[in-house]
């Protein structure tokens, strides 16, 4: 089976990340599922930043949920982008979408918005917290979910199993071929995160994983022609 592509808050290695710039450049260089981050303002929208301050990646400062729409609007998110809200994003590309939450507020606005929308079959809903993804599932019991881990990796096949999560998303550094082998066996999908050089994906093949997160159009590439 190839490699499932996924791109890392669009193609931030090559554009603005979470703009619709980088996710329309990622949806044309072909990846097959295109990966963002949601934060709630001030005023309740769903906003596409990884960040929950704005002052690395706008040309403003503070909190996401200090500021209301109109002003995350008013800021640069890099090349003249403009911070864009979920379902902007929804209407720019047509690849899957893998939306990480990061608390449970984000998760039943997410989870209202994919039902007013019918995008059931189109988003994944991922988390570094299990919190945010036992609100997903009660609130959108059919939702593929996946979680995500850093440190944490170790403990994943287990809580992925337990959250009813089909697939985690583990940062490569800290995967083994113990975590695979438990994921894979209790028929949990392991891709990674940042996969941006030749010897990450050297390290993904050998560990056998399902996919690769990447920052790079080059990656994506270089994996698909080669599957």
């Amino acid at each position: 089976m190839p490699l499932l592509t996924v791109g890392h808050r669009g193609v931030m290695g090559v554009e603005p990340e979470n703009t619709l710039r980088s996710f329309v450049r990622a949806d044309r260089e072909g990846f097959d599922v295109i990966e963002l981050d949601l934060h709630l303002s001030r005023d309740g929208a769903l906003v596409v930043m990884h960040d929950a301050e704005v002052d690395r990646t706008t040309d403003g400062s503070g909190p996401v949920a200090g500021m209301t729409l109109a002003e995350l609007r008013a800021l640069d998110a890099g090349r003249g982008e403009r911070v864009p809200v979920f379902e902007e994003v929804v209407d720019a590309v047509s690849a899957p979408l893998q939306a990480e939450i990061k608390d449970r507020a984000a998760a039943r606005v997410l989870a209202e918005t994919i039902e007013r929308r019918g995008l059931h079959d189109r988003v994944t809903v991922i988390s570094f917290h299990d919190d945010a993804l036992r609100e997903t599932r009660k609130l959108l019991p059919d939702i593929p979910i996946a979680l995500v881990t850093g440190r944490s990796t170790p403990t994943a096949p287990e809580r992925a199993v337990e959250l009813g999560a089909g697939m985690v998303s583990c940062e490569l550094k800290w995967l083994d071929e113990d975590v695979v082998r438990r994921c894979h066996e209790a028929g949990v999908k392991v891709i990674s995160w940042t996969v941006n050089t030749e010897q990450d994906v050297a390290r993904v093949r050998e560990l056998g994983l399902d996919g690769v997160v990447t920052d790079l159009p080059a990656v994506r590439r270089a994996v698909s022609e080669a599957a």
